[in-house]
């Protein structure tokens, strides 16, 4: 088994960049006879999963949907039987705590157990690989995209650091919408030795226009923090960068986080409008801070860091107004009561998931309308040190 892996990674390795389900598929029929193999990969809503091989095909008109987004939400191996003593096995696509969708692979007969940890890890290869392969070719977003996207998505799914990754101090998740037409709000975070930083960010206006004032934004930030600077420095170089290219014309609320992956001790910078909200037990409830300008308001200004402690055990949410103050139809804000509600059910689930149950929570308290503003949300699962909770 062990040189059967090594033989189906290698041959990932050394495919093309488009063509690397079809070396995954080539390499399983001729070491486990399987007969048939394909990757399935998640739409940017998450709503479905969509063959690489045969993109107009979803896993759900193979399975009745349970198995492969059994496998997709458990993060776990899946049986399924099939006709004539096939078993289909399905199997994880994901790397660091991404999930780029599921793999399917088909066997003549029911596989044992080594047969299916040995297509588990191969899964874990093909998704590093199809990361890595997505930076050179095309094929996997189209795969991905049920509708075209607008320019302002491009650029903003493009931005992404990723929608999940995991440590072991922690599960961190996000999710932007409208997916195919998001303008300003989006995330960025960076996982460095003993500390995570996260930014949430709210660009003023929308389209194309906001798209590109949070790009401006996002990347003053990265070039700070990657010079070595701190929440502070970050904050009033990506705030000098703006307001010296739109004199203030232009602004964005953003939240800056960074978390002592040692220590669970929390620092922020609030500059606007994203909230953040932290589930412990059954309650929720708003961290309190100081909110200051948001960045690009005006030159020269200066940002103060403040403090609070997670614990083992808390659920962070970070928010944009587009959620909290989603106010449908005339209704109450579903940050009134409904936010909260949707949080809350959210106690059993991954980080993972729970993104997706607020979201979907969202899109109903609209009912038939669509969102009119954009609308991103991060959770955060703390761990401390020790290891990730299982839910």
């Amino acid at each position: 088994m062990p040189d059967a892996l090594a033989a189906m990674s290698r041959a990932l390795r050394e495919a093309p960049p488009d063509q690397v389900v079809e070396a995954a598929d080539r390499a399983l029929r001729s070491e486990l006879a399987a007969v048939r193999v394909d990757a399935f990969l998640a739409d940017y809503r998450i709503s479905g999963l969509w063959s690489v091989l045969d993109p107009e095909v979803s896993a759900g008109s193979l399975t009745g949907r349970s198995a492969a987004q059994r496998c997709f939400s458990s993060q776990q191996a899946v049986r399924d039987p099939s006709d004539g003593g096939r078993c289909r096995v399905w199997v994880p696509l994901t790397t660091r705590g991404e999930r780029l969708g599921v793999f399917l692979v088909e066997l003549a007969g029911n596989p044992d157990d080594p047969t299916v940890e040995l297509i588990a890890d191969l899964g874990v290869d093909l998704a590093t690989t199809l990361r890595a392969a997505d930076r050179e070719t095309d094929r996997y977003r189209r795969t991905r995209r049920r509708e075209r996207l607008s320019m302002a998505a491009e650029m903003q799914w493009d931005l992404l650091p990723g929608r999940s990754v995991t440590h072991e101090a922690f599960l961190l998740a996000g999710q932007l919408e409208p997916a195919y037409s998001v303008g300003g709000d989006h995330f960025d975070w960076s996982v460095d030795p003993g500390r995570l930083t996260l930014t949430v960010l709210n660009g003023a206006g929308t389209g194309l226009a906001a798209a590109m004032l949070t790009a401006l934004t996002v990347n003053a930030i990265r070039n700070a923090r990657r010079s070595g600077g701190g929440l502070v420095e970050q904050a009033e170089l990506a705030s000098d960068t703006l307001f010296y290219q739109h004199r203030g014309q232009r602004h964005v609320a953003t939240l800056l986080l960074s978390v002592d992956t040692g220590t669970g001790r929390a620092r922020a910078v609030d500059a606007g409008s994203p909230r953040v909200l932290r589930l412990r037990g059954t309650t929720v409830e708003r961290i309190a801070l100081e909110q200051q300008l948001p960045l690009g308001m005006f030159a020269e200004t200066r940002y103060t860091v403040q403090e609070f402690d997670v614990l083992p055990g808390d659920r962070l949410f970070v928010v944009s107004d587009g959620v909290y103050d989603a106010q449908p139809g005339g209704q109450e804000a579903y940050g009134e009561r409904a936010m909260a509600r949707s949080m809350r059910s959210t106690r059993l689930q991954p980080a993972t998931e729970a993104v997706g149950t607020v979201m979907r929570e969202l899109f109903a308290y609209h009912a038939d309308t669509d969102l009119r503003d954009d609308a991103v949300v991060v959770c955060l699962d703390w761990c401390g040190p020790g290891g990730r909770r299982e839910r």
